[in-house]
């Protein structure tokens, strides 16, 4: 179980890893012997496998890291029968089940790819990501923060070693900058323990408080100004907030 389309998952904790076991076992097999589906080939209902493993993990809200199960049965077989890509290119194949799944629920692609850029791993973790990112959608703020995030991973491309760098407030010079600042600081009290604690759509919504001093920042402020040190910084500022906002998802993947 599930044994085809629609079907329940099992119910008992022992049947839900009987099957995602022997599930996996016949995915990787399958694949490891080169017969993975093409087109609308798929003798041997490896879709309907994959679909069925991630169901049970989503639906019996079991924390499993997917990748993981897969190198754990890879272990079973022979390493003739094996390479190191195999996980990577069973795990890209139950990700595109994945959202079939959820296209299927109508769930749009977009919010989809926003979380899958961040590559999670547990399938239960991703289920919570992406419906913490339709709730968030609805907000007023989601366009312009989808935007804003756009811009900001734009203007990242051109900068370096940022990824642990601080900002410093004593090189923050324009109000707008100051403001931002200061509300991101404080949003970043709030929003840690909810990210920690896996609640993205509450995080979502928190960080949705920052819209206005965004785009104020971005009405006033010119990033890219000729003093180094004060371009850094403002890098540096845009750098946390973008991170705030990856931790749950790629925001910046939504379409208009």
């Amino acid at each position: 179980m599930p044994r085809f389309a629609g079907d329940q998952i099992p119910q008992s904790k022992t049947g839900q890893i009987i099957s995602i076991a022997d599930k996996l076992d016949t995915l990787v097999g399958i694949f490891a012997i080169g017969k993975a589906p093409t087109g609308d080939k798929d003798p041997f209902a490896l879709r309907r496998a994959a679909l069925g493993i991630l169901r049970i993990m989503i639906e019996g809200q079991l924390e499993l890291d997917l990748q993981a199960c897969l190198n754990k049965a890879i272990e079973n077989y022979d390493a003739e029968l094996t390479n190191d890509e195999l996980a990577s290119q069973i795990f890209d194949f139950m990700m595109e089940r994945l959202r079939r799944y959820y296209i299927d629920q109508g769930i749009s692609a977009d919010n989809f790819e926003a979380v899958l850029m961040r590559k999670p791993v547990q399938p239960y973790d991703f289920h919570r990501r992406l419906n913490a990112v339709v709730q968030f959608r609805k907000l007023p703020e989601a366009e312009s923060l989808a935007a804003a995030n756009k811009r900001i991973g734009n203007i990242l491309k051109q900068a370096k070693n940022l990824d642990n760098k601080d900002f410093s407030v004593d090189l923050l010079q324009e109000d707008a900058e100051q403001k931002l600042a200061t509300a991101l600081t404080s949003i970043k009290e709030k929003v840690i323990p909810l990210l920690d604690n896996s609640e993205y759509e509450h995080a979502l919504s928190e960080l949705a408080g920052l819209k206005d001093d965004v785009d104020t920042f971005f009405d006033d402020v010119m990033v890219m100004c000729e003093d180094e040190a004060v371009k850094n910084n403002r890098l540096a500022l845009l750098n946390q907030l973008s991170n705030l906002f990856l931790k749950t998802a790629d925001i910046s993947r939504l379409q208009n």
